[in-house]
């Protein structure tokens, strides 16, 4: 199983990012995918969510409006559009995978976990 996330670097202020994560070694189209990301010195946290086919989708409160989930069960991808970026969004961003979605935050649901890409938002 591998989930590498790609896509990540820096970026001023206001700008724009596109996260990718590629899976293989299951059945993509079975698992529920979600995107959290942890600080320096922080905990992680829950980003967004997408169902198996995208008809439930997710976001923390914190990038609702902002960021946008998206799936692709055909070439096994998951990605986030990350717009209007601020220095607190700053983080490495983690794909992962659940058979079980909920409201897709929890992260104890999730089975498979990437190594994730590191976002700079900074002017």
């Amino acid at each position: 199983v591998q989930l590498q996330a790609s896509g990540g670097g820096l970026v001023q202020p206001g700008g724009s990012l596109r996260l990718s994560c590629a899976a293989s070694g299951f059945t993509f189209s079975s698992y529920h995918m979600g995107w959290f990301r942890q600080a320096p010195g922080k905990e992680r946290e829950f980003v967004a969510a997408i169902s198996r086919f995208g008809a439930s989708i997710y976001y923390a409160d914190s990038v609702k409006g902002r960021f946008t989930i998206s799936r692709d069960n055909a070439k096994n991808t998951v990605c986030l559009q990350m717009n209007s970026l601020k220095p607190e969004d700053t983080a490495v961003y983690l794909c992962a995978a659940s058979k079980i979605l909920r409201d897709g935050s929890s992260e104890g649901l999730y089975d498979y976990w990437g190594q994730g890409t590191q976002v700079t938002v900074s002017s």
